[in-house]
């Protein structure tokens, strides 16, 4: 077993050790999907969140155990990284890894854990969401100052940035960060960068009006850029899908 705490937690080391342990039969079920499972737990007086990374396949069990981060470490390092730039993500606090000979099994990633009052999914599904105009364009600021800093974040979809509401403003926290470069980008990595954000035409003018003017870019070109983008990745996604349906009707 590998793990790593962050220096404001190493003396919780005990505790969340137990909390790996019983991880199967403890904590506050957040969420559980084919390939995570996320849950909560308390430490002291305050809540973390402790994200479970499925067994890989045979591959990156190797990968994992000498080629490459893994999924946990990556989590890990990539916030340290985010905070240390003034972006907003939940404290990372330790992660394990498992191994069972020559192969890596289990890891988690631990943090704080962030109550938020939506996701910008939320904005994808409600175009009346209170105040709706004015989140999408500070969320726009917020990716122009990933990508500003040079942040790249590869899951930029809608549930992965939570959002508060603040008597200022509103703060942003990416989550589930393992797929994330730290690289100079160009002006279509940017603006791709906004693909799988939502299917609303709508919420892309808005996005692209505000970006235009943070990047001294006409709209026209931010607009139309981004929108083609979109809807690629819309054909692709789609296209995708109906491939792995048909692979299913034929192993029936």
């Amino acid at each position: 077993m590998k793990k790593h705490f962050h220096n404001k937690y190493i003396q919780h080391q005990a505790k969340l050790d137990t909390f790996i342990e019983d991880f199967d039969t403890s904590g506050k079920l957040l969420s559980h999907g084919k390939r995570n499972s996320l849950k909560l737990f308390k430490l002291d007086a305050e809540t973390v969140n402790i994200k479970s990374f499925k067994i890989p396949n045979i591959f990156n069990k190797i990968a994992y155990k000498f080629l490459r981060k893994s999924k946990a470490q990556r989590s890990f390092e990539y916030a340290e990284n985010l905070l240390s730039l003034g972006i907003g993500t939940p404290h990372p606090i330790a992660y394990y890894e498992f191994y069972n000979g020559l192969f890596f099994g289990k890891s988690y990633y631990i943090s704080e854990h962030v109550y938020s009052d939506l996701t910008y999914r939320e904005l994808t599904k409600d175009l009346h969401y209170p105040d709706h105009e004015n989140i999408l364009r500070a969320f726009t600021r917020f990716t122009f100052k990933l990508h500003e800093n040079h942040v790249y974040f590869l899951d930029h979809s809608p549930g992965n940035t939570l959002i508060k509401k603040e008597n200022d403003g509103y703060r942003f926290y990416l989550v589930d960060l393992n797929r994330m470069q730290f690289k100079p980008l160009s002006f279509e990595e940017r603006i791709q960068n906004f693909e799988r954000l939502t299917i609303h035409e709508s919420m892309v003018k808005v996005m692209s009006e505000e970006y235009a003017k943070l990047i001294n870019r006409p709209f026209e070109e931010v607009f139309n850029l981004m929108w083609k983008f979109t809807q690629d990745f819309q054909r692709k996604f789609h296209r995708k899908r109906e491939l792995k349906n048909q692979l299913k009707f034929w192993k029936k």
